[in-house]
This record gives structure tokens, sequence and C-alpha cells, in this order.
């Protein structure tokens, strides 16, 4: 009898010490699974959620995720404008809860979408918009060109058509000083 206390002993330390080792293990996974996570891949699964975003230079937003690109996020306002704002200037996002998508799991394409591409988009429409800075500075017109690291903005009133008489200047604008694009 005392043989088989000791192995029931020492099965049950077995099985404690197997017990204590996979959990530690399925803890470091945890934590280099989500050091793989990108702020995008937080962002992803809170498509069609309202969202608070707190922006570098122009504070408070608050909107529906639409959609997100590599480097960007577009939020839908009560009022139905849209704002594309760049990641880089974004400090902070409440509302998103604990869901995540896996790092990485969107297409190549996808990938490539990033705030160029969309500029781009905006471009070619042609409509007036407003440009939020950084700094807290607002800029009014539309979307000449853009170009690897800038835009170029043709400023006008956000109601007038881009003519050349309402054309005040052209603002080259670099990226990374770029807080929020409002639709006119």
């Amino acid at each position: 009898m005392r043989w088989q206390g000791l192995f029931a002993d020492l099965e049950a330390q077995f099985e404690q010490a197997a017990a204590a080792e996979l959990a530690g293990e399925v803890s470091e996974r945890t934590r280099r699974e989500a050091a793989l996570l990108r702020m995008v891949d937080r962002l992803r699964p809170g498509a069609g959620h309202p969202l608070v975003v707190t922006v570098a230079g122009h504070g408070v937003l608050r909107g529906r995720l639409v959609d997100t690109g590599c480097d960007w996020l577009l939020l839908e306002e009560p009022g139905g404008r849209e704002l594309l704002v760049p990641l880089a200037a974004v400090l902070g996002v409440c509302g998103l809860g604990v869901r995540t998508a896996g790092p990485g799991t969107e297409g190549a394409v996808a990938k490539r979408l990033d705030l160029r591409w969309a500029l781009r988009g905006l471009a070619r429409g042609r409509t007036g918009m407003a440009v939020a800075l950084v700094d807290g500075s607002l800029v009014t017109g539309t979307l000449d060109r853009v170009g690897a690291d800038h835009l170029d903005l043709a400023e006008h009133g956000l109601g007038e058509a881009r003519r050349v008489a309402a054309v005040r200047q052209v603002r080259m604008v670099p990226l990374p000083a770029v807080a929020v694009i409002r639709s006119g």
C-alpha cells in the first residue's frame, strides 16, 4: 500500500507540473501573439461600431468605423460626413472592445491600400474638403495630386468649386502633417 500511495503522489506531482508547464506555454504564446498585433488588426473587427478617436491637433472625433487601411481609418460622423484619419495622427481609440483580427490577415492587395491610395481616390473625385493639420490649423480646398510623401491642396472656400479664380494658392502638405480629412 505504501508503494501505491507513493506512485499516486508522484503521478499527482507530475500532472501538476505538466499543467503548470502548459499554462506557462499558453501565457507565453498569448504574449507573443499580442506582440505581433498592429493597430489596424485591433481596428478591423470594429467596422460598423461607434468609436471615439483622439487625434493630434484636432481633439476628439466620434463616429462609426466604416473601413480601415494599413495606415488609416475611415469614420462616418452622425451627420453622414466621412473623416479620413491617418493612424500616425491617432492618439487613442475608445470603443473597440477586446476583439482582434489575426496579425497580417488582410490580403496582399489590402496591405497596399495605404493613405496615399485613399488620398488619390479623393483627388480623383475633385470634391472640396477640409484638411485639419496636426498643429491644429485647418485648410480647405481640393486635392490636386498626391505624391509619395506629400499632397498638393488647391486652397479655396469649402463651398466653392475649384476654379482658377477661386484658388487662393496651392499648398504642399507633408503627409505626416495631416490629422484629419473631412469630406465637404
